[in-house]
């Protein structure tokens, strides 16, 4: 049972990405050797345009195999790296999201991995990989453990991005027709007793599991399912810290149901939980920004928060993109203007000025959120939580 997996209908170019895998890749240091992380997205080009991309992004860092600065080992690495990561396999077969690539050949490390949505095209050799980026798409979503149960069984279960899979189970002793008191001599009080004294035996038994799961995993989410009449007796043996992370709960036969039952019944309790979080977010910056705690709301007041490094969470309405430029020199994001009104340069038009301005909130430190909620944030369509109050805005250059 523990090798059962229930996988949707993403594709992709490697694998979802685990708490296994991302606890690798960041406790991986090249020393000497040269790490190359690569994150390429998948447009509206298609997945046809992905080698391109992806050879634009090696030709950056091409020069470096032939620089004298590195040793001869690191220089044969990234040679290696680059060679690989032009031939990887499957790129046809991401149709939506993203790719990461971290690989360091002589480190014996390579990791080709699907993100569950798109990110900015962009490359970086250090002696570490660059995972900002990743865990700024992770942080998205939620690791869930999804636990069925009754009196006498126990199945876990693990539910992310578009992955199920089982990861435990108990089985414990229950008397199976305790209503027949004189098959085993007892009184019917004696026999109630000695199926509850069970029960909780049980109970115990699959906390014991949950505990050491959540040891292991850090999941975010508890999900129960189970008979009705079943599930809050569990509940009750919870102790506070499980119990907090309760999403939800679900009725079913544990007998039963199938891995695509219990899939479909966990997904909507994630969705729903997810859509109220999203709720308390949009709240949450309204609240700050009407008692004057640091906050920003709307377009204009986000990017100039962006561009001094001062948003702490972003909340950007699902779908929304609008145009705008950017300096390279100073990070200065705005919808318009030829010149940056804080170095003078000139600026670099943009498609989409929203999406420039998550990547830089990612890159400081901050956190991006994707609403898909009906809030309020439909009429601002960006809001933020702020570190520091937003310093006077500078006037806009006079157009030559």
């Amino acid at each position: 049972m523990a090798n059962t997996e229930v996988t949707g209908p993403v594709k992709g170019a490697g694998r979802l990405i685990s708490t296994e895998t991302v606890d690798r890749i960041i406790r991986f240091h090249g020393g000497e050797l040269p790490v190359v992380s690569l994150y390429v997205g998948v447009g509206q080009d298609g997945p046809g345009a992905l080698p391109t991309r992806i050879n634009s992004l090696l030709h950056e860092i091409r020069p470096l195999g032939q620089n004298g600065s590195l040793g001869r080992r690191a220089r044969m690495s990234l040679r290696a790296d680059i060679e690989r990561i032009e031939t990887m396999e499957g790129l046809d077969r991401v149709e939506t999201g993203g790719v990461a690539v971290f690989s360091c050949s002589e480190g014996e490390l390579f990791e080709q991995l699907v993100l569950p949505r798109p990110v900015r095209d962009r490359i970086m050799v250090n002696a570490t990989p660059w995972v900002r980026p990743m865990l700024a798409v992770l942080d998205e979503y939620h690791r869930a453990c999804v636990l069925m149960v009754d009196r006498r069984s126990a199945e876990a279960w693990e539910l992310y991005q578009d992955d199920m899979r089982a990861i435990g189970e108990v089985e414990d002793e229950a008397l199976r027709k305790p209503n027949y008191a004189g098959w085993y001599g007892y009184t019917e009080h004696r026999v109630r007793n000695r199926a509850d004294d069970l029960t909780r035996r049980h109970f115990r038994h699959t906390l014991q599991l949950l505990d050491e799961l959540f040891r292991a995993r850090a999941y975010e989410l508890l999900i129960v399912g189970g008979h009705p009449e079943e599930v809050p007796n569990f509940l009750e043996f919870l102790p506070r810290e499980l119990r907090a992370k309760v999403a939800g709960t679900f009725s079913v036969d544990p007998r039963t149901a199938t891995p695509a039952d219990i899939r479909s019944c966990a997904e909507r309790i994630v969705e729903q939980y997810e859509r109220e979080e999203e709720r308390r977010w949009v709240t949450d910056v309204l609240a700050r920004a009407a008692t004057r705690r640091p906050a920003a709301l709307g377009l204009d007041d986000c990017l100039w928060a962006g561009s001094v490094a001062a948003v702490q969470t972003l909340l950007v309405q699902e779908g929304m993109t609008t145009p705008g430029v950017v300096c390279h020199e100073s990070g200065w994001l705005g919808t318009s203007g030829d010149a940056c009104p804080l170095c003078g340069r000139a600026t670099r038009r943009t498609p989409d000025v929203v999406s420039e301005l998550a990547e830089a909130v990612i890159d400081e430190g901050g956190t991006v959120e994707h609403v898909l909620a009906e809030t309020e944030l439909k009429d601002l369509l960006v809001a933020a939580s702020l570190r520091f109050p937003l310093p006077p805005r500078p006037p806009q250059p006079a157009a030559a």
